[in-house]
C-alpha cells in the first residue's frame, strides 16, 4: 500500500514538473532558413527574396517617420519583424510571404528612400539600421505564439479593441489609453469637404435630396461602428473606406450643398498608435515598456 502511494506521488510530481517546465519554456521557432531570408511581393508584382533583417530597414522607412525617437523606431522594428513572421508562419501562398503595401506591410528600396529623404539619406538610413540592429531578432510572442502585431499611425486617444475593427479576438490587443495622440499633434483633427453630389455618389445613395443622419452607434472609444445615413445603415470602417476619411472618428455637419466631415486621429486604431509610441519614448520611455503598453501580457524574445 505504502509502494502505492509513492508510485502515485511520484507521477503526480513528475506531472507537475513537465507543465511548469514547459510554461516557462522559451519559445522556439526554427522556421528561418540559415540566411533568414523572407520572400515579398512587391508593388511592381514582383517576388523578391531578402534578408530579414534588410527588409525590416525597408519597412521602417516607409512605415514611421524616421525623423521620431529611436526608442520609437525600436519598437516599430519589433512591431514589424513580429508582423512580418507572423505573416510567414501563416501564409497561404506558396510563392511568397509578404506583401509591401498597406494591406501587410509598406516596403521601399534604399532608391525610393533616397527619394524620399534627400539630404537626410545618410543620417536617416543610419538611424533606422541601428533601431533594427539594436533589436536584432526580437519579436512579441503571447503564450509563446508570434502575435500578429497591428499598428496603425495615430489614435483619438484611445486604442481600439482588435475585435471591433477585424472581427478578431486576440487578447493581446485590447483597447488601452494612448493619451500621447492628442489635438498637440499635428492633422489630429482633420476637416474633409464634400459637395452633397460626391457625398451620396461615394455612398452609394440615389434620393439626396435630403439628408438624414441617424443611429450612430459608436465603440467605448467614440469610434462609429455603425450609422444609419438616409435609413441605409453603414459601419463605422465602410464610411471611412468610400469616403477616404482619415479614422472611423468622426463628426458630419450638414451646410447647404457642402457636408464636411471631421475625423480624430489617423488609421484603423489596433495595437500599436505610432505617434503614441513617439510621444512614450519622449518622456523617457523605452521600446520595451512602449510595446507592453499597446499589446496586453505579451514576452519579448529572439527569433532562433
Amino acid at each position: 500500500m505504502r509502494n502505492k502511494i509513492l508510485l502515485t506521488i511520484v507521477v503526480i510530481l513528475s506531472i507537475v514538473a513537465y507543465v511548469v517546465i514547459s510554461k516557462n519554456k522559451e519559445p522556439n521557432h526554427s522556421f528561418l532558413d540559415k540566411e533568414n531570408i523572407i520572400k515579398i511581393k512587391t508593388k511592381e508584382e514582383k517576388i523578391e527574396e531578402l534578408n530579414l533583417e534588410e527588409y525590416l530597414i525597408g519597412v521602417l522607412a516607409a512605415e514611421m517617420p524616421a525623423s521620431f525617437e529611436i526608442e520609437a523606431l525600436k519598437a516599430q522594428a519589433v512591431a514589424s519583424r513580429s508582423y512580418a513572421m507572423y505573416k510567414l508562419l501563416h501564409s497561404e501562398n506558396e510563392d511568397y510571404n509578404i506583401l509591401t503595401d498597406i494591406t501587410n506591410q509598406v516596403y521601399i528600396n534604399k532608391e525610393e528612400m533616397e527619394e524620399k529623404w534627400g539630404d537626410n539619406y545618410s543620417l536617416y538610413l543610419e538611424k533606422i539600421s541601428k533601431a533594427v540592429e539594436d533589436t536584432n531578432k526580437e519579436v512579441m510572442y503571447y503564450d509563446n505564439e508570434i502575435i500578429e502585431s497591428f499598428y496603425f499611425a495615430m489614435s483619438n486617444g484611445s486604442t481600439e479593441d482588435a475585435q471591433m475593427v477585424f472581427q478578431s479576438d486576440l487578447p493581446y490587443i485590447k483597447s488601452v489609453s494612448s493619451s500621447w495622440d492628442n489635438e498637440t499633434l499635428n492633422n489630429f483633427l482633420v476637416t474633409k469637404t464634400l459637395t452633397k453630389e460626391e457625398f451620396c455618389s461615394s455612398l452609394n445613395l440615389e434620393n439626396c435630396q435630403t439628408i438624414n443622419i441617424d443611429n450612430i452607434n459608436r465603440s467605448a472609444t467614440h469610434r462609429i461602428r455603425t450609422i444609419k445615413i438616409n435609413n441605409i445603415e453603414f459601419k463605422g470602417t465602410e464610411i471611412r473606406t468610400k469616403l477616404n476619411l482619415r479614422s472611423t472618428d468622426f463628426e458630419i455637419n450638414i451646410n447647404g450643398e457642402e457636408i464636411s466631415i471631421t475625423t480624430k486621429g489617423y488609421g484603423h486604431g489596433v495595437g500599436m498608435s505610432q505617434y503614441g509610441a513617439n510621444g512614450m519614448a519622449k518622456e523617457g520611455y523605452n521600446y520595451k515598456e512602449i510595446l507592453n503598453h499597446y499589446y496586453n501580457n505579451i514576452t519579448i524574445n529572439k527569433i532562433v
